[in-house]
Formats: C-alpha cells, structure tokens, sequence
C-alpha cells in the first residue's frame, strides 16, 4: 500500500487533552501539524475519566440530596433510581462536550487528523497503516491506561476499570472495588448514594499521601454513609463466584477473610500507554513508569517531546497535561532556542490535585510532613476550621478545613483543604504560589461575605494573631492612643 507522505512542523500522537492542546495551539499559530488518534477524540478525560465520572456524581449526589434533608427541615424520601436513565445522563453530557474535542473541529483548525496507530520506525519519522509523517519536533501524548495489580485469579475474573464502570449492564448490588485512590473514593461514594453496597479494599490505608487529620474526615465522611473499608488488607485471591442469582466475584484476604460482591471494580492506578510507540527505534529513553524528559518536556531524542501521563513523574492528571501543552507551545514558539528549557518548565511543585467526593479533599505543595523533612524547623502551619465559617454552618456542612505550610518567612509552600468546595477554594493557593503572593496576600484580600473561601484569610490572619495581640503591642496600642 502506498503511503500518503507529511513534512510538517508539529506532530502529535495521540488526541486526549495534552495532544489536543498542543495542536489547537500549534495550528492557530500557523503552524503545521498532524495529529494521530486510533481511538476516541478526547482521550480517557472526555470517553471515561473526569468527564463521565463527574456526571456520575452529580447523579450520587442529587439521590444523597433527597435522603439528607432533615437538617433543614425537609423530609427525607427514598430516591427511586433509574439507571439506564442515569448512564443516559452521563452520555448526554460526554455528547455535549465531545464537539470541543472532535476532529471536525481539529480540520477546521487547519489540523491533519488521522484516526490511526502510529509508530516510530526511526528518529525522525513516524508511520501509520496510510501515512508517513517527518516533523520539525514530535509530541508524544498517548495517555495511560488502567493497571491490574498481580493479584492471583484476577486474569481469569472478569472486572470493571474506569474505562467500562460506566456502561456496566445494572446497577451493582455489591460492587467491590481495589483501590482505596481518587477513583475508588470518587466512585465508592457515588454507587452507595445510588444503593450499591460498596466496600473498598486497598493493601495500603487510604489517602497516606495525604494530610492525616484530613484524611481522617473524608474516610468517616464515606463510612457514615455505609462505604466499607478493608484497608490495608493483602489480597490472596479473586475468584468468580455466584452471587444470588447472577455470575459475581468472590474476594479473600490473606487474613482469611471472604467478602462476595455482584462487580468487582479495579482502580488500582494507571500505566502509561507506550506499547506500540516502537520508542526504541527513535532513541527514546523510558520504562514502565513512562518517558524520562528534562524538565521542558524533552526526551533523549531532542526532536521528541512528551506529554501528560505518559511522562515519568510528572503525569496522572488532566490539568496538568494541560499545563503540559501549554509549556511546550511557549516553548516551541516564543521563547529564544534552548532556552525554553530553563524557563518553559513543566517540572513544578504547585500541581493542585482533588477528590470529587462529598466532602471534598484538595491538596497543593508539600504536606506538612514532607516540608519539615526539607526544610526542618523553618516551617510554620496554620489552620482553620469550616465549624468557624459562617457560609458553612448555614449550609449545615462544617466538616472539615485548611491548613497551609509555608516556610517562617510567609512562603507558602502547599496546602490541604477537606470540605464542601475544597476544589475550588483550593484555586486561590494555586495562584498564590504560582504568582510568589505569601502568607501576608493571602490575610489582605477582601472576601465576600459569606463565602467559604473565607476560610483562606482567616487562616492566612491566624498567622499574625500571637504577634497583633502579644503584650508588646497591647502596650504599643495604649501608648499610641494617648496621642490621638
């Protein structure tokens, strides 16, 4: 078959949301580009990660809202739950957004789209089945797909990932999960509040990573609701096994315990998906942990480029694949050759991350406990609670609240935050780190009332409270106003 030949400026493998990124900014500046998708436009984000799970939740928490309002005087009813016409919801949403990701738009953009495989066959040259493509520089962003833990019988038991929870034939009566990470939280909640029993298993505790005492509020948060964990706990063996009527999965710890299920959900992390790059031939250095880059993004082969999960170390979420996209096409096109590298970089510590439960848990930095490991005793933290919060105990949801870690000078280093929001509120420490604001900013800016997100300057005020209020300006104060 002959091949249909490109010489181009720019090109992509693979079309979920660092590839897309890059290419809608490469082609609206002018650029060439050929941008190569086999599967479906948009990547796992769009087709089943954040988008179809968050429509999800939206579902959960709408069949949650109808069974919680006591505490405003509102009587609680059983929600009748129609799952087809849930799966019909998430759909709908995926089919609204799907436009903004589609290759008609790409073409429009002045993209070549093929919808095929490609491979390198050497450092300069990619292939698929119809084309042969040589660029100026190449991007390699294919994402990642689920990983199964080496768990004994799991080959041979059929189980759900991210990629097929959401068009699971019923609603699961029991639907087991491993993996005590974002998606088991995300997804555990949300099939309990939709009247699965849940129970999650993990051979680690849950949330380890994560501020201790938040982690403790989201783990109850879920409990209460009637999510089971067992965790740590070692798996021995999965088995298929009947449960009531139907083909379910039978679970046995190495502790001897035995929990049957309807569904068996894995979300155990994810692996970068490299396999059939042909990497070696183009003299890209990687592992099973991804592509090793610089901190610009660029591989061994100076003319290849990665993005988003596939990178080792600095991939797994859809923001930062974004940002990702966003660094190389500063890179690439407006900064002075080679020195990209040094200022374009993709290498931060500022990369905000959030569970979508109910309550939220967002986190940014360095924890509290990784701070102190690098920085030792020039560490200072400060707190507040959404008890304290006006807007919250309104709402009735005073779970939870901030803590911010920044070095003695005010440098805010990271910061947690568990509660209603979290996501969002988590933003405004994003933009103070990333613009060099320190703890003194953040306790001056005006904050509507009442607002949660006030929660941040009353934390960031704390700071200063033993040094406005010590006797010294007690003193300063009364001295002052005798000559007013």
């Amino acid at each position: 078959m002959t091949k249909t030949d490109y010489n181009v400026d720019i090109c992509i493998i693979g079309a979920g949301s660092a590839g897309l990124s890059v290419a809608s900014g490469a082609a609206q500046l002018g650029r060439s580009v050929v941008l190569f998708e086999a599967n479906e436009m948009g990547g796992d984000c769009l087709n089943s990660g954040c988008v179809p799970s968050k429509s999800l939740i939206a579902a959960g928490k709408a069949a949650h809202a109808q069974t919680s309002g006591e505490k405003y005087g509102v009587k609680p009813v059983k929600p009748k739950i129609d799952f087809e016409a849930v799966k019909a919801h998430i759909r709908g949403v995926i089919e609204q957004i799907a436009p903004v990701d589609s290759q008609e738009r790409f073409e429009g953009l002045g993209c070549t789209v093929i919808r095929e495989y490609a491979h390198f066959i050497d450092d300069k040259t990619v292939e698929s089945d119809s084309t042969r493509v040589k660029a100026k520089r190449f991007v390699i962003a294919t994402g990642s797909r689920p990983s199964a833990p080496p768990i004994p019988g799991l080959d041979d038991t059929p189980y759900l990932t991210n990629e097929t929870i959401f068009d699971v034939d019923r609603l699961p009566e029991h639907l087991l999960i491993i993996g005590a990470g974002p998606i088991g939280f995300e997804l555990g909640q949300t099939f309990r509040r939709l009247g699965s029993e849940v129970t999650i298993i993990d051979v680690a505790a849950p949330l380890g990573r994560n501020e201790p005492e938040h982690a403790k509020i989201l783990i109850e948060a879920l409990e209460e609701e009637g999510v089971k964990f067992l965790a740590p706990a070692k798996t021995k063996q999965i088995k298929t096994k009947k449960y009531k009527t139907k083909t379910g999965v039978s679970v046995e710890l190495e502790d001897g315990t035995k929990i049957d299920g309807s569904h068996l959900l894995v979300a155990a992390g994810r692996t970068p998906a490299l396999e059939k790059l042909t990497l070696e031939k183009a003299n890209v250095n990687h592992d099973k942990k991804g592509i090793e880059t610089d901190e610009a993004l660029r591989t061994s082969n100076s003319s290849i480029y990665a993005a988003g999960d596939v990178v080792k170390g600095m991939g797994g979420l859809t923001h930062a694949a974004g940002f990702h996209a966003g660094q190389l096409i500063k890179n690439f096109y407006f900064m002075p050759p080679l020195l990209g590298r040094f200022f374009a970089k993709a290498a931060i510590e500022r990369m905000p991350a959030a569970i979508y439960s109910e309550p939220e848990l967002a986190n940014i930095g360095l924890s509290e406990k990784e701070a102190r490991e690098r920085h030792g005793d020039d560490i200072k933290t400060v707190s507040w609670e959404f008890e304290e919060n006006d807007r919250a105990m309104a709402e009735r949801k005073t779970e939870g609240g901030i803590k911010i870690v920044a070095t003695r000078k005010g440098k805010v280093l990271g910061a947690s935050i568990v509660g209603e929001g979290a996501g969002e509120i988590i933003q405004m420490l994003s933009l103070a780190m990333a613009s060099g604001v320190k703890i003194s900013g953040l306790a001056q800016f005006i904050s509507p009332y009442p607002t949660r997100t006030e929660i941040v300057k009353r934390a960031a005020g704390s700071w200063y409270t033993d040094t406005i209020f010590s006797e010294k300006t007690r003193k300063l104060a009364g001295i002052l106003t005798k000559f007013q």
